[in-house]
């Protein structure tokens, strides 16, 4: 089996952090997006990866590189349009070849592992049964599906039809952004027609596989499952990322610094006269200083915090937190300056870029 990343995305949704960074390289815990996807492939035993790009592609390679730091080998495959996930899989046909795939959305992530899902799919192919699915997907349990791609799934567990943000959802069951499909997918995507959007849609794609008999099958997921391509939905994401982490401490800690709960301090970080509430990640190279770092905070490399306050933040690598009372719930891009002004007379002084947001106190 192989594997289908989509990585093209322009992550409008996250700007102005996605003018200059694409959207799967941003962190969770200090890791990228994109790498908890590659890494879940890994240990479902994939070793082929196709990785498709757009705008972003070489930042991507050169974060990616050829896979071998994951224990895989990576196929980067260009998508010049974002013309639909159905499109993906159209112009990733030489890399597919005959094989079957999962296909995988670079800014989802999810609490369980893909092991069971595939093994599941491989287990059912290779099976006489006459009912051997063409198709897999994962489904969700979500509050108010008429905002998703809504599944309706009949008592033997096959998938009998696919609704696009429905007014009347007919179940409560959500796609996620993990498929799994045989080499009949590549007849059904070029079957379908663009929707409204301009798009080949994959709902589309699996709907012609219903339509045509080729039975479809369904998993709901366990545990959580978060697009991150939001900030309040990212700042979520690193929350539960880091409940899972363990105490890690290779950087310096000072005597009159005080540290409660679990916290990662990465080699070369420094921490003087301050007090960490975990969890929380700290980067190498970071100085933290007569500050407070407080819970579900994830802090760069070579960040500075001096006396400051902050909680349920990420702050990417580079950037300097400096005499600000309280900062919360933010997301705050590379080499970014925060600072409280001593200059006269007292006012609010800013340079933002396109699409920034700030709320004041």
């Amino acid at each position: 089996m192989k594997g289908l990343i989509l990585s093209g995305g322009a992550g409008t949704r996250l700007r102005p952090i996605t003018h200059t960074s694409a959207k799967q390289l941003v962190p969770i815990a200090n890791k990228p997006i994109l790498f908890y996807g590659i890494e879940a492939m890994a240990r479902a035993g994939i070793r082929e990866i196709g990785i498709i790009v757009g705008s972003t592609r070489e930042e991507i390679k050169s974060a990616v590189g050829d896979g071998s730091q994951f224990g895989v080998k990576v196929t980067y495959i260009s998508q010049d349009e974002p013309l639909g996930l159905a499109h993906c899989v159209l112009i990733a046909d030489k890399f597919l070849g005959d094989d079957d795939f999962i296909m995988y959305l670079g800014d989802n992530m999810l609490e369980q592992g893909l092991e069971e899902f595939v093994n599941e799919f491989e287990s059912a192919r290779a099976s006489n049964a006459k009912d051997k699915p063409s198709a897999q997907i994962l489904l969700c349990h979500v509050e108010d599906p008429r905002q998703f791609g809504v599944a309706e799934v009949d008592k033997n567990g096959h998938v009998v039809r696919l609704v696009e943000k429905p007014k009347d959802p007919p179940s409560d069951l959500a796609l996620v952004g993990v498929y799994l499909f045989d080499k009949t997918i590549n007849k059904a995507v070029r079957s379908i027609k663009p929707s409204s959007r301009g798009e080949l849609e994959i709902t589309d794609a699996i709907q012609w596989l219903v339509d045509n008999k080729f039975p479809v099958r369904h998993k709901v997921l366990q545990g959580w499952w978060i697009d991150t391509g939001k900030k309040d939905p990212l700042l979520e994401c690193n929350r539960l990322v880091l409940d899972a982490m363990k105490t890690k401490m290779e950087g310096t800690i000072d005597e009159a610094s005080e540290i409660q709960g679990r916290a990662t301090i990465e080699a070369g970080a420094k921490v003087s006269n301050s007090r960490i509430r975990g969890p929380v990640v700290i980067g190498a190279g970071a100085i933290i200083e007569d500050s407070y770092i407080g819970p579900y905070t994830s802090l760069g490399k070579n960040c500075r915090v001096i006396k400051s306050e902050m909680d349920h933040s990420v702050v990417l690598d580079g950037s300097s937190i400096i005499g600000v009372s309280k900062l919360t719930d933010s997301l705050i891009g590379k080499d970014v300056e925060v600072i409280r002004s001593i200059q006269q007379p007292r006012a609010l002084r800013l340079m933002l870029g396109d699409d920034s947001k700030v709320e004041l106190e």
